[in-house]
């Protein structure tokens, strides 16, 4: 079998290069005979192309695009349409994986094509972790636990389902919902989610610092209005949940953020104690609850707009 990797990457250099390193280690057993790493330059300004194309000679397997800057799902949906290979693996330029990563993707994919004529896809384990140094030195834990059916981090797929679903809306241009409204599309093909937890990768950010809260204030906007987009195209209940769009959401958050006085501003002093002793990531798990009351109310603004 041969697959293609699609990658699409805006201004993560540095962990980029992690990344495609780990692609290029892998160990393909016999069942895999080629493959080729598919990155799509999203108009990144931190040196991302050139970086790549002074590297050639240590990235064999990469494949280099390029577009005006338009948000992952055109990313992703030019890697696909310029892939050669019949198995495409999605993940984020920001994920380290192991070396046998795509032999336990294309294998468990194989094994259920037989099954069910390919209808099905395979989601691999994404453990998060701030340790840049050597990210896989992280431990699974409970907060990387997913329910999402179909999240571009980690998955594969054929290639001819991709295209009989119809690739991503790139009307979902800035954060948030592209892969899992493809999903909803994926269902209706009565497509089978696998899991394979075999096939781990490493999804490396930065250690939350408060200084980070403008911008993730920032991206709940952005994910609120992708949001909108999402139930318009898909008008039921699933989506409803999945989006957070429905009363007990709404009662819930209020409930959880006092109104409001649980706010990005009241959480700071906490915020930063917490940071002072190395607790980042259980700071940044607090300041969720802000961030999950400010993306529910910009939702229902919307709405009502």
């Amino acid at each position: 079998m041969k697959v293609s990797v699609v990658i699409p990457t805006y201004n993560r250099k540095l962990i980029l290069q992690k990344c495609l390193f780990s692609l290029e280690n892998q160990r393909l057993h016999s069942l895999i005979t080629d493959y080729e790493i598919i990155v799509v330059d999203d108009g990144s300004t931190d040196g991302t192309y050139q970086w790549i194309k002074d590297n050639e000679a240590k990235l064999p397997h990469v494949v280099l695009l390029e577009q005006q800057h338009g948000g992952p799902a055109a990313g992703r949906n030019l890697g696909v349409i310029n892939s050669q290979n019949e198995i495409i693996v999605f993940i984020d330029s920001d994920l380290i994986v192991v070396e046998d990563f795509l032999f336990h993707h294309v294998s468990k994919l194989c094994e259920y094509w037989k099954i069910n004529n390919k209808k099905c896809f395979t989601y691999g384990s994404v453990i998060n972790t701030s340790n840049f140094s050597n990210p896989k030195e992280e431990k699974y834990k409970i907060t990387d636990i997913s329910f999402a059916y179909f999240a571009t981090g980690n998955v594969a797929i054929s290639k001819d389902l991709l295209l009989k679903a119809g690739l991503f809306d790139t009307s979902f241009s800035l954060y948030g919902w592209e892969d899992l409204e493809l999903g909803e599309r994926l269902k209706n093909f009565n497509t089978k989610l696998i899991k394979c937890p075999e096939a781990i990768g490493y999804h490396w950010h930065p250690p939350f610092n408060y200084e980070q809260i403008p911008s993730l204030v920032k991206k709940e906007s952005e994910r609120a209005k992708m949001a909108m987009i999402f139930f318009n195209k898909h008008r039921n209940t699933r989506v409803r949940m999945i989006i957070q769009f429905t009363i007990l959401h709404k009662i819930f958050w209020e409930i959880v953020c006092l109104g409001g006085l649980i706010n990005t501003q009241t959480l700071l002093p906490i915020l930063k104690i917490l940071i002072k002793f190395g607790k980042n990531n259980f700071a940044l798990e607090l300041l969720r609850l802000s961030l999950n009351h400010i993306y529910v109310n910009e939702l229902y603004k919307l709405s009502r707009n």
